[in-house]
Formats: C-alpha cells, structure tokens, sequence
C-alpha cells in the first residue's frame, strides 16, 4: 500500500470504532462526506484492500497506440533522424497529424536510443536584465558562422536581428562573412521592413567599435558607427556574451531548427535560403513571439535625407591635390572638371565606395566625375580574425604547368642524392637523381 492509501486505513479503523466522525474523517483526507461513505463501505467488506486503487497494473485509458508508436518510430529514425524531441513533436503533429505529447516523443527517443538525457548543470548566476518596454527600442544583432545547408553547400555566416522587447526576428541573412557591407546590408533590409530602430546592441567586434583607438583620439567611430550616427541610431557594445543572452540563445535555436527545416524543404543553397527566411521569420515569431509592455512602435521611419545608398558606403576624406588628383587604396584618381583648377586645389571631399566596389567622389554633397590615372599593385591586406576565412577564398592558386622543371624532381628527396650535372641552356643547377 502506498503512504496515501496507509492514511485511509488509520482513519478507517478509528471511523470503524467510532472514535471519530464521517465529518472529521473528511477534513483529515481531504474528501468529500459521500466519499467517505464509499471507502468505509469498501473497508468493512474488503478490509484493507478495499482502500488499494483499482488501477493498480491495469494499463492507462490514454495510454498511446501501438501503431501510432511505431510509425512515430519510423519517421523519427528516417525523415527526423538528428531532430531533438520538442522540434521531432511539432513536425509530427503538423505534418504528419500524429495526436502524441512531447514527452511521449522524448521517452520514444530515449528508448530507442535517439536521445540522450542531459544532466542536469550547475548553472552560473546573471543578473537578469528586463526586457525593453517597447517595440523597437532595442534590437539585438550578431552573427553566426555555421555549416547551415548541413555540407550541401560552403559554411557561410548567418546574421540574426533580434528585437529585445519582444523577442521576434527582424532580419536574417545569409552572409559570407561579417562585414560592413554584409551589416549594411542586412540593416537595410531592416529599416525598409520596419523602420530605424532606437539603439542596436552588438558585442565588441571591430565592425561596430573600434577597440584600438589612435593617440589622442578617443571619439573615433568605425564605418558602421559612423553610417548608425548618420542615421541617429545608438551602437551599444555588450561587456560579455551573457550580456546579450536573447541573441546569443535564438542563434542556438536558429542553429538546431534552421537547417532541418531546410533539409525537409530540400534547400541546398544560399539564393534559396534567403529566399525561404522570411518564411521561416513568420513562423518563428508566430511559436517563440512575445507581447511588449508598451503597445507604442518606437521605429522611426525613413525620412528623405536617410539616402541609404550613400551612407550605407564606405566614406574617407581626402584632399585634393594641385593637379587634382586623389589617392585611395593605392588607385591615383584624376578629377575632370571644366571649373578653374584652383577652386578644387587643397580641397576636402569624400571616397564612397558600395557593396559592388564601385567607387564615387563628393564635394559638398555632389558627385565629381573622375578617371583613373593609375593603379599600383596590390601589397599585403590586413584581416581581422573572423574575416580570415573569407580572405582566403578570394585567394587564386596558379597551377605548375605538366612541363614545369618542378614536376621532375622526385617526390622524396631525402632518399636521393644530389650531384651537379649540366644542365640543357644557361649554365650549371643542382639537381637530384636515382643513386
């Protein structure tokens, strides 16, 4: 008998004997008076196993059908083979309109061996920061490299915005890496699809804060900053990871739901997965979504003097010289212009460059046509730790031509020997042979 079942029995025997009433019985339990009635009935037929459940060893009325078992069994082994439990119980209610709970797909997992309970970690302590008030007061932004299309395609970076006050996405895309013209891009999208936020929060990555500042300048904005400052946005910089925990935490979910629901879509490219992200943005936000506090929009939207498609560029001041020349990444750059020369001499103007490399000059706000006057070859370029991967791919490798003098040389020198021979034209080398 169960320690439950033990108390009706010590109130049973003293309800028996009258040393205590139907009214005072039902307090101690719990129960109603009628109950009480039943159960002394049961005791003075039965005895004591007539307080024993009668659904002890009987199987549960809601206990799931075998065959519902056994095809949930087949298509978490085949077609959700790597899913975890909570997402492997949403594609078989949605799509397969399996009628199951989500701890019946964990124990199934973890019978079959698919799953594997987690232990329990001891978890370190943050000061919780409340969400913002307000949609659009704060959006979150970072980037994510990941192998996304699962070896159908390279490993690319995904960058996520992430509003703060409501926990819904509000722009992902597919990137070759982080950079400000990646950045630019997805904030464009952003600000097309809801507005300008009041602040983005970032960590310290050299493309929001500049973490080196020269001598004597302490105020020195990246090109990010200095387009978010164009447009009255706020960069802030978060101290550690736990800081901005919502972005860091969807980028794990992103990380574990994004690339089965584009196995399951058959996407095996990155056209056609930005293509399918806003599908995927919708129903995200639909599951994971939350309400704000406040129901005011704090997204300001585009003016006339936001010109995406200049400030979202890469600017740098240069002065023009006497002969009205300007130097920018060692390209000598002739401006042609019908003014007297002098007006332009010792001038200050502004070297755009956009996403395609296209390059523009301006001179209070205009544009000043130019021809390239000359180009020196390229010398070693500076990277930063995240962009070295994306440096390397530009890299072009010349092959040896079949002919190459390289190609005879034997494959394991050091079981040769070396000997001076003449060589065919233009004097003696060193070469190796079979000894």
């Amino acid at each position: 008998m169960s320690a439950k079942e033990l108390d009706r029995l010590n109130v049973m025997q003293q309800l028996d004997e009258k040393r205590m009433t139907q009214k005072e019985a039902a307090r101690i339990l719990g129960v109603g008076v009628r109950h009480i009635k039943r159960m002394l009935k049961a005791y003075r037929k039965q005895g004591a196993a007539g307080l024993v459940s009668k659904h002890r060893g009987r199987e549960s009325n809601n206990r799931l059908s075998e065959s519902t078992r056994q095809q949930a069994v087949n298509l978490l082994k085949t077609r959700y083979r790597g899913f975890g439990p909570t997402l492997a119980h949403e594609k078989l209610v949605e799509r397969n309109h399996l009628c199951l709970s989500d701890e019946s797909v964990r124990k199934i997992m973890i019978e079959e061996g698919l799953w594997k309970p987690r232990k329990v970690k001891i978890v370190a302590v943050h000061q919780l920061r409340e969400r913002r008030a307000c949609f659009g007061e704060l959006v979150q932004i970072d980037g994510s490299p990941h192998d996304w299309f699962e070896g159908r395609d390279d490993p690319c970076v995904l960058l996520v915005f992430i509003d703060d006050a409501t926990g819904r996405l509000g722009r992902l895309l597919f990137v070759d890496s982080e950079s400000f013209f990646s950045y630019s891009q997805a904030a464009e999208g952003y600000f097309r699809q809801h507005g300008k936020p009041l602040a983005f929060y970032s960590d310290k990555h050299g493309i929001f804060r500049v973490n080196q500042p020269s001598v004597g300048k302490t105020d020195a904005l990246t090109q990010f900053g200095r387009a978010m400052r164009e447009l009255d946005i706020q960069i802030i910089c978060a101290n550690s990871p736990q800081a901005k925990g919502r972005v860091e935490r969807v980028i794990q979910t992103l990380q574990d739901r994004l690339p089965k629901e584009m196995r399951l879509r058959g996407i095996s490219s990155r056209e056609a997965g930005n293509a399918y992200l806003p599908e995927f943005i919708q129903d995200f936000n639909a599951r994971f979504g939350e309400e704000p506090r406040s129901a005011v929009d704090a997204h300001r939207p585009l003016t006339a003097k936001d010109d995406l498609a200049t400030i979202l560029t890469w600017q740098e001041a240069r002065t023009v010289s006497k002969n009205l020349t300007v130097q920018f990444e060692k390209v000598v750059y002739q401006i042609q212009t019908e003014r007297p020369s002098y007006a332009l001499r010792n001038a200050s103007l502004t070297v755009c460059v956009n996403a395609q490399q296209q390059v523009t000059l301006l001179y209070k706000g205009k544009s000043l046509p130019y021809e390239i006057y000359h180009q020196q070859a390229k010398q070693s370029a500076v990277a930063m730790a995240k962009d070295v991967d994306a440096a390397l791919k530009e890299r072009t490798y010349a092959k040896p031509a079949p002919d190459h003098p390289w190609r005879k040389y034997p494959l394991f020198p050091s079981q040769k020997k070396f000997r001076n021979v003449p060589a065919p034209r233009g004097g003696d080398i060193s070469t190796l042979e079979n000894g």
